[in-house]
């Protein structure tokens, strides 16, 4: 369309020669001028006329030409603008849809980072509280297999029957003390004089004690055997803590007892003996819990319970709490006792003492004599 009309304005440009211009089809109207004009001016106008019909028509066609042309590149213009905002505005959706996903991956991807480290820091904390627990477990096994194995060689070397004087020494009779006493005296005397003496000195037999159930205290604790428990409300209980456990831990120092009670209690009151190289501790701490004044040495130092000056062979440790306190044979030998007692009746309550229930009954009135020797200040010289 385009060349058309650069081919119409160049020939309008450029306008033919006279008398060469031969019109193709020649219209009726056309014959008939040239007719007239020949036969009106003699044909001297003729040409003239012609060429300019013919270049104004040119000229109209090529004005009409030009206006279709560009109203139809207006129109082809303006569709694609219209194409054009269309693609701009799904460019545009489309660019907005890229970013929420974008955002949302970012989201999911911080979200599942922080949950598998939630994860893995439960894991974790699982595994150290199991394998806590593993150690705790394993410690008790260990120590309760070890308060069997002490328990066994109790029972079977020591009943109320036919206690143990090996083990007890309290119960040998005073002669045959004392004649120990004289021989170990007389390590210098003669293997004759030895033997006479031995001959002169008549063996005693030994005394047995007379017992005889209480029929209350048997009663109570019957009721106790059929339900153990170590809730001090059941009557057995009430009356071991009012007549031998209170009294035998009531020292001194009332709230260091009142402590030292909970932990015999919860079994969680350590003893042990205090060591015979001096390491120096600081004398802060040696004070606050009654010890020597800066070492561990067994030396004459205040007890921890009673405030006294005694010597100091053992110190407790209360939990796990890292104190230590400096303690008397005499105090020793009362929260030992304690201590006794209670391991018998757990014992008891656990179902590891398989014996007659009367054998139980004397064994724990051993228990309670030995707190209330104890509380009297009897305690074995190894103490």
């Amino acid at each position: 369309m385009l060349r058309g009309q650069v081919s119409v304005e160049e020939e309008s440009q450029n306008p033919p020669a006279v008398g060469h211009w031969k019109p193709l089809m020649p219209s009726k109207g056309d014959r008939e001028e040239p007719e007239s004009g020949c036969q009106d001016a003699g044909g001297v106008h003729e040409p003239q006329s012609t060429e300019q019909l013919n270049v104004s028509r040119l000229r109209s066609s090529s004005v009409e030409i030009r206006e279709k042309g560009s109203e139809f590149l207006r129109d082809e213009l303006h569709k694609a603008q219209k194409e054009l905002k269309l693609k701009d505005k799904e460019c545009e959706r489309l660019s907005k849809v890229r970013e929420q996903l974008e955002q949302e991956l970012e989201e999911l991807t911080a979200s599942l980072f922080e949950e598998a480290h939630k994860m893995v820091r439960e894991a974790n904390t699982k595994q150290a509280a199991a394998e806590k627990q593993l150690r705790e477990a394993r410690g008790k096994i260990d120590m309760l297999q070890a308060e069997v194995t002490a328990l066994k060689t109790l029972v079977i070397t020591s009943t109320p029957s036919s206690p143990n004087r090996e083990l007890h020494p309290q119960l040998q009779s005073p002669s045959k003390a004392g004649f120990r006493k004289g021989h170990g005296r007389n390590k210098s005397t003669s293997s004759a004089m030895v033997s006479a003496a031995s001959q002169n000195v008549a063996p005693e037999p030994a005394s047995r004690e007379c017992k005889e159930v209480d029929s209350i205290l048997f009663a109570e604790f019957q009721a106790w055997k059929e339900s153990p428990t170590l809730d001090k409300s059941c009557s057995f209980l009430d009356r071991i803590y009012r007549e031998d456990v209170g009294p035998c831990l009531d020292f001194t120092k009332q709230e260091l007892s009142e402590l030292v009670r909970v932990a015999v209690e919860q079994n969680t009151l350590t003893i042990e003996p205090v060591a015979s190289q001096t390491v120096p501790v600081g004398k802060v701490a040696a004070e606050e819990c009654g010890g020597p004044n800066g070492f561990r040495s067994q030396i004459v130092t205040k007890c921890a319970l009673s405030g006294l000056p005694r010597t100091c062979k053992h110190r407790i440790m209360l939990g796990d709490s890292g104190n230590y306190y400096y303690i008397s044979p005499s105090c020793r030998a009362r929260i030992t006792a304690v201590c006794n007692f209670f391991t018998y009746i757990r014992y008891i309550q656990q179902g590891l003492v398989r014996q007659d229930v009367e054998l139980m009954f004397w064994e724990v009135m051993r228990l309670r004599r030995e707190m209330s020797l104890a509380k009297l200040g009897f305690y074995p010289s190894e103490m």
